[in-house]
C-alpha cells in the first residue's frame, strides 16, 4: 500500500507499526497528496492494486471534496491526507509511542 502511494508520487509516506498499542489495526500507512485529484489518484491506485491482490476493503471514508481519505483494509490502515489537514491531524504525534517503518521508493 505505500508502494501504490509512492508510485503515485504521495509525499512523506510514513508506516506506523500499531500492533503493541490498544487493538485497533496493526499498521497505519499514512501519506500527503497536494490536491484532490492527487489523493483520487493515490487512492486509486491503492484500491487496484489491493484488489488484485486479493486484499479486501472493508470500510472506505472520502466524500466528494475530502482532504483525508480513510481506506481500511482491517489489518491496515490508509491514511491520505492534504497537507493542511495532516498537520491538523497530526497522526504520527498523536501515536508517537508507534514505532516507524523504513519506508523506501
Amino acid at each position: 500500500m505505500a508502494k501504490s502511494a509512492l508510485d503515485k508520487k504521495a509525499e512523506d509516506v510514513v508506516i506506523l507499526d500499531m500492533q503493541e498499542l490498544p487493538p485497533m489495526t496493526d499498521y497505519f500507512v499514512i501519506c500527503t497528496a497536494n490536491n484532490n485529484l492527487h489523493q483520487r489518484a493515490v487512492r486509486d491506485e491503492i484500491i487496484a492494486r489491493t484488489k488484485e491482490a486479493g486484499i479486501k476493503l472493508r470500510h472506505r471514508e472520502d466524500g466528494e471534496g475530502s482532504r483525508w481519505v480513510l481506506l481500511d483494509y482491517g489489518d491496515v490502515v490508509v491514511h491520505i491526507f492534504q497537507q493542511a489537514e495532516r498537520e491538523f491531524y497530526a497522526l504520527e504525534r498523536l501515536w508517537g509511542d508507534a514505532p516507524k517503518l523504513a519506508v523506501s521508493p
